[in-house]
C-alpha cells in the first residue's frame, strides 16, 4: 500500500499539471481576444493622427508647428532660430485660407487671404502695421487697388466696377477726393479735378 507521503506527492504533481494547463489556456484565450480586437478595429496604414505636431532643429529649437489655436485657426507656422513666427499658412474658422509673412516682432508685412471662396486680397504693410499696398477682387466681381502713404491712408485708388468700367481716384491727406477719372459702361469718360482753393474743373462726358 502506498504510504501517505507517496499519495501527497502524486497529488501535488497533478495540481502542478492542472495549473500549467490552466495558464496555457488563459494565454491562448488572451491571444485570441487580441487578434479579434485587431480585426474589429481597422488601422489605416501610413496615417498619423495628432492634434499638434512640432518640428525642432538639431539644437532642439522649435522651427515649425502644425495644429490649431484657440481662435479656430488651423495651419502651419514656420519660425526663425529664435522661435519667433515668421510665416503662416492656415485656414480660418470661417474657412478662409491665408498666407502671411511677419516681422520678428509678429507684425504682418505681406498677407494673402481669400474670402467667400471668390474674393482674394493681397496686402503689403509697413513694420508698424500700416497697409501701403492692397489689391483684391470683391464678391460682386469688382476689383480695387489702393496705394497708401506711410500712415496707411489711401491716396490713389484704381479699380473697375462689376461691369468692368475702370476708374482712378486721387485723395489728399485729409481723405478728400481731389481728382477722379472714370469711364462709364457706355464708354463715356469724365474727369473731375478740385484745386486747393475749392475750384472744380469738370470735363464733360464723351458719349
Amino acid at each position: 500500500m502506498d504510504t501517505l507521503d507517496a499519495r501527497l506527492e502524486r497529488l501535488e504533481r497533478r495540481c502542478r499539471q492542472w495549473q500549467g494547463l490552466t495558464f496555457a489556456a488563459l494565454a491562448l484565450a488572451g491571444v485570441g481576444l487580441g487578434v479579434a480586437a485587431m480585426r474589429d478595429t481597422p488601422t489605416p496604414s501610413g496615417e498619423l493622427v495628432a492634434s499638434r505636431l512640432v518640428l525642432t532643429d538639431a539644437q532642439g529649437r522649435t522651427r515649425a508647428t502644425l495644429g490649431a489655436d484657440e481662435e479656430g485657426l488651423s495651419g502651419l507656422v514656420l519660425r526663425d532660430v529664435e522661435g519667433r513666427p515668421r510665416a503662416l499658412l492656415g485656414v480660418g474658422e470661417d474657412g478662409s485660407p491665408r498666407l502671411r509673412f511677419s516681422t520678428a516682432g509678429g507684425e504682418s508685412l505681406a498677407e494673402l487671404t481669400v474670402y467667400s471662396d471668390e474674393a482674394p486680397r493681397l496686402t503689403l504693410s509697413t513694420p508698424g502695421g500700416a497697409d501701403l499696398f492692397s489689391v483684391g477682387l470683391q464678391v460682386d466681381g469688382s476689383s480695387r487697388l489702393e496705394l497708401a502713404d506711410a500712415d496707411g491712408r489711401p491716396r490713389a485708388i484704381l479699380g473697375a466696377d462689376e461691369h468692368g468700367s475702370p476708374g482712378l481716384v486721387l485723395v489728399d491727406r485729409r481723405g478728400q477726393t481731389r481728382a477722379a477719372l472714370r469711364v462709364t459702361p457706355a464708354d463715356g469718360a469724365s474727369l473731375v479735378v478740385e484745386g486747393r482753393d475749392g475750384e472744380v474743373f469738370r470735363a464733360p462726358g464723351v458719349q
